[in-house]
């Protein structure tokens, strides 16, 4: 089976390949505290070789003691990973063997089946094929495809939409047929069949539900509208574009990792089939390796128009970010393509995946331009649990080496006149001196566990800073002076006026 971050508080996790084997787990309380930023690391410029940096390297060794004893004591065959840096591949490196018999090393060229990583294409194509103006995300799927028109859940359903189907909140069955006991997936022409005698377990937008079964669906609209066979369609246009030279759609391509079931008691695992994942290859067919991955991962951090390598723009890489439908927890959720997880004040987007004999895990952390990729050649490796170590220890030590010292405006001892009680028809509030700072506080509040900050622009302007949304967050603040005494403060275009 296939996955995406289904846990959030469990977290950047998933269920994939067999109902037993969990792909995608970060489990927010395990995080360090120390590990996980309350606010985003500006990147560091200057060309500084962030993976010659001795905590980085320190870190290195640490996760590799650990993933060794992993291996040794818990008979994973091997695991390849990445930790990348806005657009560096600062470690790469396999532990273990991709081939035990032959005694073959893993290693960051090795070959794995992805999975539900495939999802994260899908959505690119679509958002592709949007940006040229050819289909919309409310477009109703029916639209694209005539014979889409399973039974309702209700007598009061709307049409499924193309974003509907992305989200993960079209509320049609998870999967088409028995195929991850079988391993003989469906064909185009077998989905179209069983479509028609389908009926879906929810009306759409009733709750997030994830489904294979709906990309399958997203490929074929991609199909449908582009022309092309959707393997050839994410060869041309995103494989080719970012040089993921090693990546491919269900073919049986030399390198790939032997992939091998879970453990048993007496310590043997089975050797698993190559599977072709047929008419369903947009859930879950994709091959890849770690040294691929890193340029996917690397593509999340870029801005611009799209042209080349910049394979969407800016404001589709934002949406396929944002979260359209959530677990009924509230915990996880997910983007367009993106599984998407809330741990300790950080947002992690990415994907985990499982296939017979392969589990995968990729996690991004946005803000401070970092991502880990885990690749595994097993289905009881649980790489959720790898990734959220390798991002704990090697990731962390990567985004202190990679910042770099905000330019801050310089503070000016003058700006403490600024402080006192302010007072409006809404309610009072009070500018506080700290330490070489200025905080916004409600006086008859009941706590000031979260101050807002001024932050200072220059010339007696702040940006109102704070944690949640619901005022005027990201705006000016800026005062208004009579012989040198504040008398009023704006914050954006609303103003109180100064009371002491």
């Amino acid at each position: 089976m296939t996955s995406s971050f289904q846990s959030l508080r469990a977290a950047l996790a998933h269920m994939t390949v067999m109902p037993t084997v969990v792909i995608f787990a970060l489990v927010a309380a395990t995080f360090p505290s120390s590990a996980l930023y309350a606010h985003p690391a500006p990147q560091n410029t200057e060309g500084a070789n962030v993976a010659n940096d001795p905590d980085v390297l320190g870190a290195e060794r640490l996760f590799s003691a650990w993933i060794e004893g992993q291996i040794a004591y818990r008979g994973i065959p091997g695991v390849a990973l990445g930790v990348v840096s806005d657009q560096q591949l600062v470690w790469a490196k396999g532990f273990g063997f991709a081939d035990i018999k032959a005694k073959l090393p893993m290693t960051s060229a090795t070959k794995f089946r992805m999975a539900s990583h495939s999802k994260l294409f899908t959505a690119i194509a679509i958002m592709q094929l949007r940006e040229e103006g050819k289909l919309g995300l409310d477009d109703p799927v029916v639209k694209y495809l005539p014979w889409f028109k399973a039974k309702p859940a209700g007598d009061d359903d709307g049409p499924i939409t193309v974003e509907q189907l992305l989200s993960h909140s079209s509320g049609i069955q998870r999967e088409a047929g028995d195929h991850w006991t079988s391993f003989v997936f469906p064909t185009s022409d077998d989905i179209r069949r069983l479509y028609a005698d389908r009926r879906a377990a929810f009306a759409p937008s009733v709750r997030w539900k994830y489904s294979n079964l709906a990309y399958t669906v997203a490929g074929m609209v991609i199909e449908q509208v582009s022309g092309e066979r959707w393997a050839d369609y994410v060869d041309r246009h995103i494989f080719k574009p970012l040089s993921m030279n090693d990546s491919s759609v269900d073919q049986n391509v030399p390198g790939l990792a032997v992939p091998y079931g879970r453990r048993m008691p007496d310590g043997t695992r089975e050797v698993l089939p190559f599977v072709d994942a047929r008419g369903m290859a947009a859930a879950t067919g994709i091959t890849s390796n770690v040294e691929d991955m890193a340029k996917f991962v690397s593509a999340n951090f870029r801005r611009g128009r799209r042209s080349g390598a910049q394979i969407v723009s800016t404001g589709s890489w934002r949406e396929m970010h944002r979260v359209r439908s959530v677990e009924e927890n509230w915990t996880s959720g997910s983007g367009l393509g993106f599984d998407i997880s809330r741990i300790n004040n950080r947002t992690y987007v990415g994907h985990g995946g499982g296939y017979p004999g392969n589990t995968t895990m990729t996690s991004i952390q946005l803000d401070d331009k970092i991502g880990v990729i885990v690749l595994t050649n097993t289905n009881d490796s649980n790489p959720s649990d790898i990734a959220r170590q390798l991002m704990a220890t090697v990731g962390q030590a990567v985004v202190k080496a990679a910042a770099t010292k905000p330019s801050n405006v310089p503070w000016d001892p003058e700006w403490a006149r600024f402080a006192g009680l302010y007072r409006g028809r809404g309610g009072d509030s009070q500018v506080v001196l700290l330490n070489n700072r200025l905080v916004l506080i409600t006086p008859n509040g009941p706590n000031v566990d979260n101050p807002i900050t001024l932050e200072p622009l220059g010339s007696g302007r702040f940006r109102f800073v704070a944690p949640t949304g619901g005022g005027a967050v990201g705006e000016v603040v800026r005062f208004v002076e009579q012989t040198g005494r504040p008398i009023r403060m704006y914050i954006g275009d609303g103003w109180i006026d100064r009371m002491q």
